[in-house]
């Protein structure tokens, strides 16, 4: 047997699944240093919002004001999106500030999460307010275990903490092979924001 054999045997697909199938809500994290982590749970809540599904995305670290690719597509497309952010941390004037904006944020998330008025919910940027310590890593687990059965639930960041890791559902880490960054080439518009 070849290795692309083993491989392609050992990935999960629909061959995979044995025993009855479970309709579920999903908690999905998509972590680690690559590119990629908003654009994918963007990509899911067009799918779903495609699908008729009532989806909402709330943005951590993006300032509210902030006027992206993302933010004026979702617009066009009337799917709400709530930025509460004062901007990257590392460039933040006011830590304080940035880490009660983030706790304002996590309240409303956690009314919306036990609504039941949503399918899909992107929390982006979130693992940053827990690994800061600025939001309880088991308080959103607990708030995670209490939503509505088929609610999904999708968080993005760097450095999920190893709690919610073993918690979700669903884990992807988006690893850096190569990037533009580092042949000097800046953000651009459409492909980074």
């Amino acid at each position: 047997m070849s290795t692309d054999n083993q491989n392609t045997e050992s990935e999960p697909g629909p061959q995979s699944v044995t025993g009855p199938r479970i309709d579920k809500g999903l908690v999905i994290v998509n972590t680690g240093k690559g590119k990629g982590k908003t654009t994918a749970a963007m990509g899911v809540l067009v799918r779903a919002w495609g699908r008729g599904m009532k989806v909402i995305m709330f943005q951590f670290i993006k300032h509210s004001t902030a006027n992206f690719g993302e933010q004026r597509a979702a617009q066009k497309m009337g799917i709400e999106m709530r930025a509460m952010g004062d901007g990257f941390t590392w460039r933040s004037k006011d830590l304080d500030q940035s880490a009660d904006l983030a706790r304002e944020q996590w309240e409303e998330c956690k009314t919306v999460i036990a609504s039941g008025d949503y399918d899909v919910i992107v929390l982006d940027e979130f693992t940053y307010p827990m690994h800061y310590d600025w939001v309880d890593t088991a308080e959103v687990i607990d708030a995670l275990k209490a939503r509505p059965d088929m609610l999904h639930v999708i968080i993005t960041g760097r450095n999920a903490p190893e709690a919610l890791v073993e918690y979700a559902d669903l884990v992807t880490e988006m690893n850096v092979i190569k990037h533009p960054y580092h042949e000097g080439i800046k953000a651009q518009p459409g492909i980074e924001f």
